[in-house]
């Protein structure tokens, strides 16, 4: 009863990975309740197998459409923090729901895969956005640096340093938390702090793992986010 509720929201008709392993994942974190998200689409494929399971409208294509935004809200209005899982797919209406559904929650939110790709046009609507976490690759950090016109670039070819350098500079200047994977570390950035956590071994596949794990302790530790969200990949 008192380690948390968390809202689990993603998947489409082609692609539901993301909300099902972030679902195991956050259970394995310690949180007390997790409810998920997936559009009606997938009702009938798995909707007797997943446990706690919300449906919401879908357009055709079998992506959320704009008239869930309703149901994000209200569920959103029940959980201590929310995770975007991703699998969203590429589709305009959804590209509006989350657009919407990130100005008008306020709640503790986390985003990773192709969710932070919505944003990479409007990447100021996430790094401005208090109490937000965002899991993301070099790849897509760059891009959305670029989007906000940073100062310094970047790039692939960053030691580990230079990247520590860069992201205490991001997040001096957006309340945003960061946490991004290079040269077999994970980093976290929040309010100007950045740590490192060497892996054991190089994870291919590894962020909705971590964007559970950091959505559970962040949301039971709210007024430690760093400590919290560094101590989550450890624990």
């Amino acid at each position: 009863m008192h380690a948390g509720k968390l809202l689990i929201a993603g998947g489409s008709a082609h692609g539901f990975s993301g909300p099902a392993t972030a679902y195991k994942s956050a259970e394995k974190a310690g949180i007390g309740t997790a409810r998920v998200l997936i559009p009606d689409a997938l009702k009938k494929i798995i909707g007797a197998f997943l446990e706690n399971a919300e449906f919401a409208p879908c357009t055709p294509s079998g992506s959320f459409s704009q008239k869930s935004l309703a149901d994000f809200l209200d569920l959103s209005g029940w959980a201590d923090g929310t995770l975007l899982a991703g699998d969203f797919g590429r589709n305009s209406e959804t590209a509006i729901l989350l657009e919407k559904y990130v100005t008008k929650y306020t709640g503790e939110l986390t985003i990773t895969r192709d969710t932070v790709d919505y944003f990479i046009s409007t990447p100021k609507l996430l790094f401005e956005r208090p109490n937000t976490t965002i899991v993301l690759t070099i790849a897509q950090l760059q891009k959305m640096a670029i989007g906000m016109r940073a100062s310094e670039a970047i790039t692939f070819d960053l030691d580990l340093i230079r990247l520590v350098e860069r992201l205490h500079t991001i997040t001096e200047q957006y309340p945003a938390s960061i946490v991004v994977k290079h040269l077999e570390n994970i980093l976290v950035a929040h309010e100007g702090q950045v740590s490192t956590t060497k892996l054991a071994e190089d994870l291919p596949v590894w962020r909705v793992d971590t964007a559970a794990k950091t959505a559970v302790w962040r949301l039971q530790n709210p007024s430690k986010p760093f400590e919290a969200i560094t101590t989550s990949l450890v624990a």
